[in-house]
């Protein structure tokens, strides 16, 4: 477990503050994500939309790419909302990319409550299964 202090109210507000930049001309649905990162820096990413669909990006990846850009590190906790605040949880290639990038003792804001990315994706495939 990480020793960096978890204020979810700021990780909250973060999330909100960066769907504010979401790129959402077809689905109107504005996703942020904010994630505290193991050196205390708090990264942050919005949904990127495309025509095609299928290749827009959710909030979460744009994160991570954040997270790359400025130095790398692990993520320690996670939270995903909607521009107006509602809580969203992460699809199922963004829990894959957190977990990625997070480990199992990442913790994400859930309607659950605060769960380590081991039981929001259990019994996942991550980089310790390969050779």
């Amino acid at each position: 477990m990480n020793n960096v202090a978890i204020n979810w109210t700021v990780l909250r507000e973060a999330a909100v503050a960066a769907a504010a930049n979401a790129y959402c001309p077809y689905s109107g649905l504005r996703v942020g994500a904010a994630a505290l990162v193991d050196d205390g820096r708090i990264v942050v990413g919005c949904n990127v939309e495309n025509a095609t669909y299928g290749l827009g990006l959710c909030a979460e990846c744009t994160m991570v790419g954040q997270l790359r850009l400025s130095g790398g590190g692990k993520l320690v906790a996670v939270a995903c909302r909607s521009g107006d605040g509602e809580l969203l949880m992460p699809c199922g290639r963004c829990r894959q990319v957190l977990y990625e990038l997070g480990g199992p003792d990442c913790v994400v804001d859930t309607p659950r409550g605060v769960l380590a990315m081991a039981e929001v994706l259990p019994e996942a495939f991550g980089p310790e299964a390969l050779p």
